[in-house]
């Protein structure tokens, strides 16, 4: 599971899918196995990691490091509803 965990996020969820139910919850100390499993290397000052994400209209998409070439750019994980 652990191995599993360590993935990309598609393959991990291709794993889950196939999961049956609850038992892997149940067997796992899956939060613990999670935090471990997803701890990053990164420190405070380093560069994020690149990455690309679908615009909302799902026409194009839009690379971290082409809009860091143009502007600051400041990530903010939350929710706004």
């Amino acid at each position: 599971m652990w191995r599993t965990m360590r993935q990309p996020p598609e393959d991990f969820a291709r794993v889950m899918a196939r999961m049956p139910g609850p038992v892997v919850f149940l067997l796992f100390p899956f939060e613990t196995l999670w935090a471990q499993a997803r701890a990053g290397t990164l420190n405070v000052g380093d560069p994020a990691p690149d990455f690309s994400l679908r615009n909302v209209d799902h026409a194009g998409s839009v690379q971290l490091s082409e809009l860091n070439k143009q502007q600051p750019v400041v990530l903010v994980f939350g929710s706004y509803t």
